[in-house]
């Protein structure tokens, strides 16, 4: 059993993240969601909690039990950290190494493989920001699936779209694998 931080945030394809977090969870791991605070305007804690079995984390000061951080417990204790939806803002927030809330923080301590399935408008993810943002991410060693093209929420046609939930368990699998 493999542990998973999967790292939500404000994006209409945070809904995916409940299947993501069934599916990951019936395939033997152990899943902890960490939700942004304006994932938590799309999809309720409560919802992820039932699925993956475990508390959610939605804060740096969730933790009351130990004296230790929980933020960076669970940055040490995971197998990976997978973003997904991942928008513009907790993308550049990883690239740039800003730590204001406990997905951005755990990004930080964590040592884990990193996985992120970017979700957004096309014309953020084409802007020049976001793709050097990703640039700096890629050369991290940080690994990225999709976005692929379709319709996206805002009613526009094009690239944007979070990857199907298939493609990314399949993804976080080989990186757990190792492969």
């Amino acid at each position: 059993m493999k542990r998973i931080l999967l790292g939500v945030t404000g994006s209409i394809a945070a809904y995916k993240a409940a299947d993501l977090a069934s599916r990951l969870t019936d395939n033997g791991h152990s899943v902890t969601v960490v939700m942004t605070s304006d994932a938590r305007e799309f999809i309720t804690p409560l919802t992820l909690q039932v699925l993956s079995r475990n508390p959610v984390v939605s804060g740096m000061y969730d933790e009351k039990e130990s004296w230790r951080p929980g933020h960076i417990a669970l940055a040490d204790e995971a197998d990976l950290l997978l973003v997904a939806p991942a928008t513009a803002n907790i993308i550049a927030k990883f690239s740039n190494g800003i730590a204001d809330d406990a997905l951005s923080a755990i990004h930080l301590a964590t040592r884990a493989p990193v996985l992120i399935a970017p979700a957004m408008n096309g014309k953020m993810w084409g802007h020049p920001a976001t793709r050097e943002n990703i640039e700096k991410l890629l050369a991290r060693g940080v690994k990225m699936i999709g976005p692929e093209e379709g319709m996206l929420a805002c009613g526009y046609e094009g690239i944007g779209r979070m990857w199907s939930v298939d493609g990314i368990v399949a993804e976080a699998g080989k990186l757990l694998a190792g492969t």
